[in-house]
């Protein structure tokens, strides 16, 4: 029962969008539906009937779709080509020790190998992305009703800072190995192997070594948690948008 009313919270934070007049009154219709679930019975079809005459498992079907809609919608957004290279709000820049040695990188010749590493960074981030997606449906899964609760009366980003609390651990832990490999496959990890040497050649310069690995790893999740909150705040004023029958069943009118 827990699970059928989290995924109510979820699933309209991640489908749904609301223009200024709808608002409190599908704010309103969700609260009941989670007041009806909760005092719902076992019918004679096995299903617990809620509101509407929908049965909690017409529900949580209905709702499980909207949140794998809503999660695909981003994975595949940033896990395509340009998802992150083309994309100012979540293009990976070279590590910050790299950044501050800009000036000396251009004066040895050596800015056009620093740019091969960026755009290959972000090649690896695009990559690995797609790896992300189990473990945000996992995160939804082990809701309580006192996280939806939260996240319905919480600010715009709020289902995206459950993930943050509940699942950088996991994603991290999922994440970095596919970014690692990622890295070594589009030769990012090379390109800044022989960045680094060609540097260390010249005399009295400051160390900008990093663990790209870490970095690029953080950074890909960085461009995951922007995306979800962005989606997540449009349903404040996007149209309410139904792209599937059981949708449309669960959350017509």
């Amino acid at each position: 029962m827990k699970r059928v009313l989290a995924t109510v919270m979820m699933g309209a934070f991640f489908t749904l969008g609301l223009t200024a007049n709808l608002q409190a009154g599908l704010l309103d219709k969700i609260q009941k539906t989670i007041t009806d679930t909760t005092s719902s019975t076992t019918g004679s079809s096995g299903g617990s009937t809620a509101t509407n005459g929908l049965t909690t498992d017409q529900i949580t079907e209905g709702l499980k779709e909207a949140l794998q809609v809503g999660t695909e919608t981003v994975v595949e957004q940033i896990g395509a080509e340009n998802g992150y290279n083309g994309d100012p709000a979540i293009h990976i820049p070279l590590p910050e020790k790299m950044q501050q040695a800009q000036a000396l990188l251009k004066k040895f010749g050596l800015s056009g190998m620093a740019d091969e590493v960026e755009e290959r960074l972000n090649r690896g981030a695009e990559a690995a992305a797609p790896k992300t997606k189990e473990v945000i449906y996992n995160a939804i899964s082990e809701m309580t009703l006192e996280d939806a609760q939260s996240i319905y009366s919480g600010p715009d980003d709020a289902a995206t800072q459950y993930f943050r609390n509940t699942s950088t651990a996991e994603l991290t832990e999922t994440v970095r190995p596919i970014v690692e490999q990622s890295l070594q496959d589009v030769g990012a990890i090379a390109a800044y192997d022989s960045l680094i040497s060609e540097y260390k050649g010249y005399p009295l310069v400051p160390d900008i070594q990093t663990n790209l690995t870490d970095y690029a790893t953080e950074m890909t999740l960085e461009g995951l948690f922007h995306y979800l909150a962005e989606q997540e705040a449009a349903i404040r004023t996007d149209p309410v948008k139904q792209t599937t029958e059981i949708l449309k069943t669960v959350f017509g009118n």
